[in-house]
């Protein structure tokens, strides 16, 4: 029985996975893909290592967590770049990656120079709910 074919945030993801235990030596708990229009935003779940975690415990180490992946990311994100063109077909314009140390997740948005704004949900919102018109709260 053949497999079925694997979605654009799949591959990518697959990808992403990949990238992060290339240049870390290890991977993430998981990967969320989002594209809207042309952004693709990459969350990495549980991205930190035992070691990161422990010293993202105090605000200065923290910072040196953040600055680490930055720079890492800044200097090695091409062959990450590469795959998503060879994926999508489209050139990547702009990479930027965010560490929230408290979680242990990395965040990487792939711009076209717009303003990238994510924020991560304490719990996933219900499909029902996230589809239903009626805007919550009464606004």
């Amino acid at each position: 029985m053949d497999e079925p074919r694997r979605t654009l945030a799949q591959q990518i993801a697959d990808a992403a996975r990949a990238f992060e235990r290339q240049r870390t030596g290890h991977g993430p708990e998981s990967v969320t893909v989002v594209l809207s229009d042309d952004t693709l935003v990459i969350t990495l779940h549980g991205a930190l290592s035992p070691a990161e975690r422990a010293m993202a415990r105090s605000p200065d180490g923290a910072a040196q967590v953040q600055e680490f992946h930055r720079q890492l990311f800044a200097n090695a994100a091409e062959p990450l770049r590469r795959e998503i063109r060879r994926i999508t077909g489209v050139e990547v314009r702009e990479a930027a990656a965010e560490v929230e140390t408290t979680s242990g997740t990395l965040v990487t948005a792939f711009t076209t120079g717009t303003v990238v704004q994510v924020y991560l949900l304490a719990d996933r919102v219900a499909r029902e709910i996230w589809s239903d018109r009626k805007p919550a709260g009464g606004l």
